[in-house]
């Protein structure tokens, strides 16, 4: 179901690039600070789960739900000096909801063999809630005035049935269409999640 959903956010996508038309379709990757200057980039967006939770956790086949990524750039002149490429660090809040499993949780233990816990009763198998914290440091491309992408490498915090947990790797590229110097829509792909949201620069 969750990749379903997002082929349908790519061919939107591809329909809203090819509607874009040509204007401001000139490159501007190998113009280094040719862009529209922003300190702060909030990102407002739908999210997909389409892996099983991360971490261990009930839950399975996929979750969805909504979120909102803060972008602050930190470098203005990114790692390649000749591009038009900058370094931002992401700090974000996913909240999705994951379908149940056939297991549910253990709600009652009882004393086994050998120091062992037998569980003795078992919970339904109803839909589990993950708040995921990414933390990632952004690095972007500036293609054109029209179009800019990234890849964000980093780790994820995340909270579910009172249980904390870091994630050591998440991965992310993605892309904005940019409707105006300040208003992109943007796309998301990696692990642990998709996203498709609203970028506005400041």
């Amino acid at each position: 179901m969750a990749l379903a959903k997002l082929a349908g956010l790519l061919a939107g996508l591809v329909t809203l690039s090819a509607l874009s038309g040509t204007a401001h379709a000139q490159s501007t990757i190998k113009n280094p600070g040719d862009r529209f200057p922003y300190s702060v980039e909030l990102e407002p967006h739908v999210v997909l789960g389409p892996f099983d939770p991360p971490g261990p956790g009930p839950g399975a086949d996929g979750g969805y739900g909504l979120g909102l990524r803060a972008s602050f750039e930190l470098v203005r002149d990114g790692f390649i000096h000749k591009l038009n490429d900058s370094v931002a660090l992401g700090v974000g809040l996913d909240v999705l909801e994951y379908d149940g499993d056939a297991r549910g949780q253990c709600e009652e233990f009882e004393p086994g063999l050998n120091g062992t816990r037998i569980c003795t009763e078992v919970s339904g198998s109803g839909n589990s809630v993950y708040y995921l914290l990414p933390v990632v440091m952004q690095w972007n491309f500036w293609l054109s005035p029209r179009w800019s992408v990234f890849g964000e490498p980093g780790l994820l915090l995340r909270h579910a049935h009172g249980d904390l947990g870091v994630s050591p790797f998440v991965l992310y590229a993605g892309g904005r269409l940019h409707f105006s110097d300040s208003v992109a829509l943007t796309l998301r792909i990696g692990y642990p999640t998709f996203s498709l949201g609203v970028s506005f620069l400041f």
